[in-house]
């Protein structure tokens, strides 16, 4: 099959410009031109790429793959064009990283810093989400890789493959009143102590309720959060001890005003980054996947 670039550039052009009318007004044909080109484009394809919605026209999945691409290619295109006249065609690298709402921001950061340390200038792109819907952007190649604290196992139609980052354990952190008076019994003096922790559908809430009934202890939970940043927010405000990944104990400590109270590596919270790739090409995620291994989450 011949792909005919006329008509995806009028596809290109209608989702870029929100429809028909405001694309027929920019190539300055009519709407039923570029009607009828969209129409022998998806027979040409053998796929449907729009969907009405009310009014309106909007990309299907598949039509959103196709655009992906087309802007890829019109791109390239651009590029080539500056080539030959001469111009010199230098920007920053961009790096789109979706990360996922449950990872913390300042594990986020840190995982993110080597990226930002490379010789050349990267654009960093950061979209936070569900798993789910980050993953399907990914499949989408709308991001180059997804930060999480879980594995996948995929059923989407596009292979993804996990990458490892690291693990480490969890450090308790309170004001000052609560880690004078735990920090000697710690972990024993968590029971009946007011704590805030995650909610329960979270990866890190099981493995927390699980160790506390190890080692038989119950504290009092005064508040479950989906927001790591508020929850964080209500321990500087004394209304509970809480736990962090101990990779970032002292940021947590210094952003916060919280003493530590406690650490412990029974429980181990571990980070993954996700890509389409099985082997890493991408030289920023490769920097994050390298300084993550050697550096962040090394054990001498």
């Amino acid at each position: 099959m011949w792909l005919n670039y006329h008509h995806l550039y009028y596809f290109w052009i209608v989702i870029r410009e929100g429809g028909v009318t405001a694309a027929g007004k920019r190539l300055r044909l009519a709407p039923s031109t570029i009607s009828a080109q969209l129409s022998t484009f998806e027979e040409a394809l053998e796929v449907k790429l729009f969907q009405r919605v009310g009014r309106n026209i909007e990309p299907t999945e598949m039509g959103q793959l196709v655009f992906q691409y087309a802007e890829k290619i019109f791109s390239l295109g651009s590029e080539m064009l500056d080539s030959v006249k001469g111009l010199q065609t230098v920007g920053p690298l961009s790096l789109k990283v979706g990360i996922v709402d449950v990872v913390p921001k300042l594990v986020a950061m840190k995982l993110l810093e080597p990226a930002r340390r490379l010789p050349e200038q990267v654009r960093l792109i950061c979209h936070e989400g569900k798993d789910e819907q980050l993953l399907a952007e990914l499949a989408m190649h709308n991001l180059d890789v997804v930060l999480t604290d879980t594995p996948f196992r995929s059923n989407l139609s596009v292979k993804v493959y996990n990458h490892l980052l690291g693990e480490c354990g969890m450090t308790f952190f309170g004001v000052e009143k609560y880690a004078v008076e735990m920090r000697d019994r710690f972990p024993a003096s968590l029971d009946d102590v007011p704590m805030l922790v995650p909610m329960r559908m979270s990866t890190l809430r099981g493995m927390l309720d699980q160790w506390l009934e190890k080692i038989g202890v119950q504290p009092k939970i005064v508040g479950e959060f989906d927001d790591n940043a508020l929850l964080k927010v209500f321990g500087q405000a004394g209304e509970g001890v809480f736990a962090a990944p101990s990779v970032i104990e002292n940021e947590v400590a210094n952003q916060y005003q919280v003493k530590i109270i406690g650490r412990t590596d029974q429980i181990t919270e571990k980070f993954y980054a996700i890509s389409v790739e099985r082997i890493i090409r991408h030289p920023a995620v490769a920097a994050i996947s390298e300084a993550a291994k050697e550096k962040l989450f090394f054990r001498s």
